[in-house]
C-alpha cells in the first residue's frame, strides 16, 4: 500500500503472517484465507475482523484501537480440528507483531466455540487485539 498509512483495518495482514510463520500451524495447514473462500480443500483457516473500536486521545489525536478478530479452523475430522485450533491459539495468544508500520501491541484469546459448517468441523477462536 504505497502512500497509505496502515491502520487497524489492516490487522489481518499481521494475523496471517504470524500464522504462516508458526511451525505447528504450518504442519497442519498452509491454507489461510481472509473472510471466505469458495473452493477450499480441508484443512484450512479463515480469519476476519468482526469488530473495531476506535479510542482517540483526549487531545483528538489517534489513539489505540481495539480490534476483534475471529479465526476459524476447518477440518475433516474433529480431533484434527482441535489440534489445529490449539496450534493457532498458541501462535497468536499474547503475541505482538508489526507489518509495514502497523503495530499489533497485544493479541489475547477471548473465547470460542465449535461446530459443523458446510461438511467440515469448525473450531472458532476469538481474539482481542490492541493496535
Amino acid at each position: 500500500m504505497v502512500g497509505i498509512k496502515r491502520t487497524s483495518l489492516s490487522i489481518g495482514a499481521i494475523i496471517r503472517e504470524i500464522l504462516l510463520k508458526d511451525k505447528a500451524v504450518r504442519e497442519r495447514t498452509k491454507k489461510i484465507f481472509p473472510v471466505a473462500i469458495d473452493k477450499a480443500i480441508l484443512p484450512y483457516i479463515l480469519y476476519r475482523r468482526v469488530g473495531l473500536e476506535h479510542n482517540p486521545t483526549k487531545a483528538g489525536q489517534p489513539g489505540a484501537d481495539t480490534v476483534l478478530v475471529e479465526v476459524v479452523c476447518y477440518t475433516a475430522n474433529y480431533t484434527e480440528g482441535v489440534e489445529l485450533a490449539e496450534a493457532v491459539r498458541a501462535a497468536l495468544d499474547y503475541q505482538q507483531g508489526e507489518k509495514e508500520g502497523l503495530v499489533m501491541r497485544s493479541c489475547q484469546f477471548s473465547g470460542g466455540e465449535e461446530g459443523w459448517d458446510d461438511d467440515a468441523f469448525a473450531q472458532q477462536l476469538d481474539f482481542i487485539i490492541k493496535v
